[in-house]
């Protein structure tokens, strides 16, 4: 798994927009055929076309992060955020394919896009399995 964060959360951070202790965070499936953009991709407005649609045991726009952990690491420049593993139970069908996941800030005005995750491969939970995503995070890192 590859985490990206976008370019607008530098912004958001440097302007006291965003508060990873206080905010509530979402966590939403991206369809087949997304691709992320740091540069573009910087509210959900941008990217809601492209969610996985609602289904088997899959809402859009509905999964809140909880456990969020903010992380100093000095070894390789980035400050790395986490959350608890958030999961869906496929039921009546197949959750995905998916090929990957997008970390959007729900507290913000126009809900802006913190990070993605790709999954790398497309991913598919059959029915009756349960989709997790195991340590969601997003780095941000410090140019050196």
């Amino acid at each position: 798994m590859t985490t990206l964060a976008t370019n607008k959360i530098a912004y958001l951070l440097a302007t006291k927009q965003i508060d990873f202790a206080n905010d509530s965070f979402k966590i939403i499936l991206m369809a087949t055929g997304y691709v992320f953009d740091q540069d573009s991709h910087s509210y959900y407005a941008d990217i809601s076309s492209s969610e996985l649609a609602t289904g088997n045991g899959y809402t859009q726009n509905d999964k809140v992060l909880t456990g969020v952990i903010v992380t100093e690491d000095d070894t390789d420049n980035r400050t790395e955020i986490t959350w608890d593993d958030p999961n869906w139970t496929a039921s009546g069908g197949n959750i995905g394919p998916t090929p990957g996941a997008i970390i959007i800030d729900d507290s913000v005005a126009s809900d802006p896009v913190v990070g993605y995750i790709d999954f790398t491969t497309e991913r598919t939970q059959a029915s009756g399995g349960i989709f997790t995503i195991a340590n969601p995070e997003v780095r941000i890192s410090v140019a050196t």
